[in-house]
Order: structure tokens, then sequence, then C-alpha cells
């Protein structure tokens, strides 16, 4: 049986790469049968990584069946991952994110949980002296996963591990981190051909906080202002989103990766109150400032109150 190998839905370039890699690993490494699988388009980042290393896009599933044999990346969380994931056969699951819940096993499965700002750097620990075996292409792959997930070491998320690793990997490739960091940058932040709702989506997380729901959005970019040009669509296409995806309200940050700072956007009085109780800063209109805000995992979910 084939081994698919997935990350969360709303694909980024840490969950994308980082089932590709593990799948290389596997079958190269391991000599089991694996596939990596996306469970959703990857995002525009993801996509030139993809690209960049002329890597074909894997297949994009909608499910998974009972007792079909998966390894989880990037994630723990089940609100991210195939409805019936607990009729899966999960063997292995490879994160760097906080213990959720809710995921069930048949029985003991080999679990990696790594306070590391990157899937991919976890993965590097795991293969020990094998890492000598990746091409170049699962080492630009893994150099973009890191850069995508520090935001070039910006994030506060950003280890010792995570950094020195990526120095190695682009020195073996014979690459200019800020150089090709500001490449990935800008593919992020072309967004012009996506919807409102398509943004919302793009790079967001479920969350329950205080027995209310919310859907926590991040875009990250090197030009905010593209995205904050439509702030009236967003806002008015967030109730939408919100209802569709069956939670109580989404939340919007755009971070600026050069200017290290978010901006929420703050479509009623339920935001305005989770701003002020999460980050201790006053609403005054529809959007919020957020100097030093970069992490979702770190600066973000770990505050949110209601």
């Amino acid at each position: 049986m084939t081994i698919q190998v997935f990350g969360h839905k709303s694909p980024d370039t840490d969950s994308t790469g980082s089932a590709i890699i593990w799948a290389w690993y596997l079958n190269e490494v391991r000599g089991q049968d694996a596939e990596a699988v996306l469970l959703g388009e990857p995002n525009t980042e993801a996509a030139f990584v993809l690209n960049r290393w002329d890597l074909p896009k894997p297949a994009i599933i909608d499910g998974v069946n009972a007792g079909d044999q998966v390894v989880i990346v990037d994630t723990n969380n089940p609100a991210e991952l195939p409805e019936g994931i607990n009729d899966a056969d999960i063997v292995q699951i490879i994160d760097h994110h906080k213990l959720t819940g809710g995921l069930e096993t048949a029985g003991p499965i080999d679990i990696t949980i790594k306070p590391l700002a990157c899937t991919a750097t976890i993965m590097h620990n795991l293969m020990g002296p094998n890492e000598s075996q990746m091409p170049d292409w699962v080492k630009g792959t893994m150099l973009s996963c890191i850069l995508s997930d520090t935001l070039e070491f910006r994030s506060p998320t950003t280890t010792h591990q995570d950094r020195e690793l990526a120095e190695q990997l682009a020195s073996d490739l014979g690459l200019s981190i800020p150089d090709y960091a500001a490449e990935m940058f800008a593919a992020k932040s072309d967004v012009s051909a996506f919807s409102d709702a398509e943004l919302i989506r793009m790079d967001s997380k479920q969350y329950e906080v205080g027995g209310r729901s919310f859907r926590v959005s991040v875009l990250e970019t090197t030009a905010p202002k593209i995205v904050l040009d439509r702030k009236d669509s967003l806002l008015a296409a967030m109730p939408a989103v919100a209802s569709e995806d069956g939670v109580d309200q989404v939340l919007l940050f755009i971070v600026d990766i050069l200017n290290e700072e978010a901006t929420l956007l703050v479509p009623n009085d339920l935001v305005m109150t989770v701003a002020e109780k999460s980050f201790g800063v006053p609403v005054r209109g529809d959007t919020v400032v957020l100097p030093g805000v970069m992490s979702r995992k770190k600066q973000i979910i770990p505050f949110l109150k209601v």
C-alpha cells in the first residue's frame, strides 16, 4: 500500500515542501512506497518553489479512506485535515505546532513534535547521516521551507538549528539567502489573481478560543499596501467565508515582512474585543497595527482571548 504524505489544508511552502521531502525520504532511503499529496491548491510562494526546483505539483486529494496509510506533516490539528482522518491508518506525525488533540490511531505510532520554526528542519534531524543522500532539489525544497516559515529569520520562532541548516543548504547550492528569499517573498506577495475569499483562506487555520470558533488567516507580504487597498472588499467577504466554513468569525492578519508588524482587519465588535483583550491595544476604526507581530504560532494563537 502506498503511504500518502500530506500537510494541512491551504498548503503553504512548509506543508507542501515537507510532504515532498518526506515522501522522497521514505521512497529512496527507507524503501517504502510513498507519495506526497496536497489537501488544496498550494499558495503562490509554494507554487514558485515547485517551479524553481522543477517539481511536479503533487496530486490534490479530497479525503482519505478507512485504512489508508498516511503520514501527517506540519500539523496535528484535525480541523486542518480531511474528514475521516481518524479512520485512516496514521503511521507517523512530524510537526512543530502545539498539540491540539482529537487525532486517534489504531496503535502506537511514530510522533515527532519539536519547537523548531520549520517541519523541514525536524526532518533533517530525523534523517541523521542519510541527509548526505539528499539531491539538490530536496536541499532546495528544504531551504525554501525554512526561509518561508522563519520569514528569512525575522520570525521569533527561528532557532539556531533553523538558521544554521538554511545557511548550510544555501552554501551547498551556491545560493544567496537574501536574493532567494526576496524571490520567494515576491511570489508570496503577488495576490492579484485571487478573490477576496481565496485570500482569506490562502493561509488560514481554524481554532477554538473561549467557546468561539475562528478562522485565523495570515497574509505574509513585502507589499502590504496591495492587500490593504482591498480592505473594504475583504471586510465585506468575511461574513460569507465564516458562514461557509462553519466558524464564528475570521481574523485576518496582514503581516508586513520588511517592517515586522501585522495589521488586523476589524470588521465588528467581536474582533475589536479580541484585539483589545489579546494584544492590549486600543482599536479605533477597522484596522489595528500590531508592531512586532510576525508569527501566528507564537505571537497570535497563544494570546487570543474573547
